[in-house]
């Protein structure tokens, strides 16, 4: 999505990327919603084509930022004063947030996703996970920016927060993320994610791409 012509860009020299608390995960939600709602692994998982896609989505992302906070996972968000503009969410190395989630966790994304979703989204993040050329990593998960503030160059600072997420951490070996939006490669490829493998994901391909420590 663009940003919208009225839209005031922000001096980026005033942001600040801090953790989220649990009072910023309901626009953190919608902030992702919207950077993911036409994102071709999401709305094949999803069946876009049914009715009721948005609301599957939604309950979905509400879910995961759900699990991603009681299991104490990075969330970072990008804010201009107490206005949240960017988020990212990761999972930290050696976590016990993996593919399978906690049994609340499935049974919530099974009342509101469905079964078929919920299995999908299981199965994607294992089969990343087990192409990922590394032993102990982050996992970028989820990554947005509000569409007003769009191509401003805040996924860039964003990007330099993910950095010292795992910069914080002395043995995590790099930052990996699965990219299914062609037009995301090139954003990722600027931040030096490498690509390490295409991966088919039901009818839908995307690439796992990886930032080495090195490359920091």
């Amino acid at each position: 999505m663009l940003a919208t012509s009225d839209a005031p860009v922000v001096d980026k020299n005033n942001l600040k990327a801090i953790y989220l608390t649990a009072e910023d995960l309901k626009i953190a939600a919608s902030i992702l919603y919207l950077a993911y709602h036409d994102d071709p692994l999401f709305v094949s998982i999803f069946d876009a084509e049914k009715e009721g896609y948005e609301s599957r989505l939604r309950s979905a992302i509400r879910e995961e930022l759900s699990a991603f906070w009681q299991a104490r996972q990075p969330m970072i968000g990008l804010f201009d004063q107490d206005r949240l503009l960017a988020v990212a969410c990761l999972t930290a190395p050696e976590t016990t947030l993996r593919p399978n989630r906690f049994w609340h966790w499935r049974l919530k994304m099974l009342l509101t996703a469905g079964y078929l979703s919920t299995k999908q989204m299981v199965d994607k993040e294992a089969m990343v996970r087990e192409h990922i050329p590394s032993q102990y990593y982050h996992m970028l998960s989820f990554i947005g920016v509000h569409p007003d503030q769009q191509h401003h160059g805040l996924g860039h600072v964003l990007m330099r927060a993910i950095d010292s997420v795992m910069l914080d951490d002395p043995k995590s070996e790099g930052v990996g993320m699965f990219v299914t939006l062609p037009k995301c490669l090139s954003f990722f490829e600027d931040g030096e994610y490498s690509l390490v493998k295409t991966l088919q994901v039901g009818r839908i391909n995307g690439h796992l791409m990886f930032r080495y420590r090195q490359a920091t």
